[in-house]
């Protein structure tokens, strides 16, 4: 029986052939992806079409930058007045409304006891950020879908725009720091529920 002779190849000459033809195949696919990209850059209607898109993006409002200046406010007592949302707290203006050209307002907020059925009433304000950090004594409050929360010295909260809440009480020596954006929005007082 006479033998065939077929030629194979050695692991080591397959191995070789292989990478060879995939080197080919992304020689080839790079050619055809960069004269893609090089016909893209040519057509005026895609050009015109990226910059429509990224124009129709909307910026949001966030986004806007406002002139700010440096300021700087030390404790004095003379600066606590009556002067602001609440008629039983006095308000520290921080000055940083006035620094951001409305941006942002920050105030320190001393509550005046007893807290009565007058302080109590369900309320919520038109803001983008409220957040509230208890600097002394304490407030209790209760949050829509949050119940009734006791925020101590040390506590911080936010509360998001629209939520509606009470003050239900606070300590004789409560004082918080208040932080809203922006510094001029509306508070909606709600009929009891």
């Amino acid at each position: 029986m006479a033998r065939t002779a077929t030629s194979r190849k050695t692991p080591r000459q397959a191995k070789t052939a292989h990478k060879s033809r995939a080197r080919k195949a992304n020689a080839a696919r790079n050619t055809k992806t960069t004269a893609v990209k090089r016909a893209a850059k040519k057509t005026p209607a895609n050009r015109t079409t990226r910059r429509a898109k990224a124009a129709a993006k909307p910026t949001p409002a966030t986004h806007r930058r406002a002139k700010q200046r440096f300021t700087v406010s030390h404790h004095a007592e003379a600066d606590f007045k009556a002067d602001g949302l609440r008629s039983y707290a006095l308000y520290r203006d921080l000055g940083i409304a006035a620094a951001t050209e409305g941006l942002c307002q920050a105030h320190v907020i001393r509550f005046l006891g007893p807290c009565t059925d007058a302080v109590r009433k369900r309320h919520f304000h038109e803001t983008e950020l409220q957040l509230v950090y208890v600097l002394k004594g304490w407030v209790k409050n209760e949050f829509e879908d949050h119940g009734e929360q006791l925020m101590q010295a040390g506590s911080c909260w936010l509360q998001p725009p629209g939520i509606r809440h009470t003050v239900l009480d606070f300590s004789d020596d409560c004082e918080v720091l208040e932080i809203i954006v922006p510094a001029d929005f509306k508070t909606v007082e709600l009929a009891r529920e």
